[in-house]
């Protein structure tokens, strides 16, 4: 598992891949909340990083399928998937070898943004931050990313075309993260089924942890979620 992380690593890092992926991050989440007019914290106000948070799951949608598009895609197109199950690994330790360097990556690309608390620090008035939330904030920011991840690499392992890979992560990883808050929001769940729909998605658990109180069934929903695609990725593999 650990040799197939490495594998995937030098290959993101040995091209633009990587880099472009980690610097468009951070210039988007900069730009977001030190430039533009109305978003910034200037113009904010105050002293939080509410903006980055609100922001940053959108930008994973899109960043996030971007690792992972080639994961088993290019496997399957170039044939070196039939080399890669002549090694002495299982389907399980392949998935989560891929998975393990696409998540290495989203925590390489969060940690320049801990420069934004210190600025945030730096700024408030009376030198006062609220770092249980923002604390809460980066584990579930954390969790949710991973949780992409997870559905980028099934998706991967579905086509040998990253383009289509792209795509169809992109797509889920949209659904899960906003689909059922905008279902639950029609009048015909309102006051009954609302609350249960919106609890199915990636956003409501996502805004708990935000709050700063770590809940266990959020945890237990991101680590579901996540275990849940990598068995359907593995199931996958199983089949080719």
């Amino acid at each position: 598992m650990i040799s197939i992380a490495k594998k995937e690593l030098h290959q993101f890092f040995s091209s633009l891949t990587g880099y472009i992926t980690i610097i468009l991050f951070l210039v988007v989440n900069a730009l977001y909340l030190f430039i533009l007019k109305d978003s910034n914290i200037f113009d904010f106000g105050y002293a939080t990083l509410i903006n980055f948070f609100d922001l940053s799951p959108w930008v994973f949608i899109f960043l996030v399928p971007a690792l992972a598009m080639r994961s088993f895609a290019d496997e399957f197109k170039t044939g070196t998937f039939e080399t890669l199950k002549t090694r002495p690994l299982t389907k399980w330790q392949i998935v989560w070898g891929k998975y393990l360097a696409i998540v290495i990556v989203i925590l390489i690309s969060l940690i320049p943004t801990l420069l934004y608390v210190f600025t945030i620090h730096s700024l408030s008035a009376d030198g006062g931050i609220d770092s249980g939330g923002i604390t809460g904030s980066y584990i579930g920011l954390f969790l949710l990313a991973s949780v992409f991840a997870a559905i980028s690499t099934w998706c991967s392992s579905l086509t040998s075309n990253a383009v289509i890979a792209f795509l169809v992560s992109a797509f889920a990883c949209l659904i899960l993260y906003f689909g059922f808050s905008a279902i639950s929001k029609l009048p015909v769940f309102t006051g009954n089924a609302d609350y249960y729909i919106e609890m199915l998605g990636i956003d409501f658990h996502y805004q708990s942890i935000s709050r700063g109180v770590v809940d266990t069934r959020d945890i237990i929903y991101f680590f579901s979620l996540i275990f849940l695609f990598l068995f359907a990725t593995q199931k996958n593999l199983n089949k080719k």
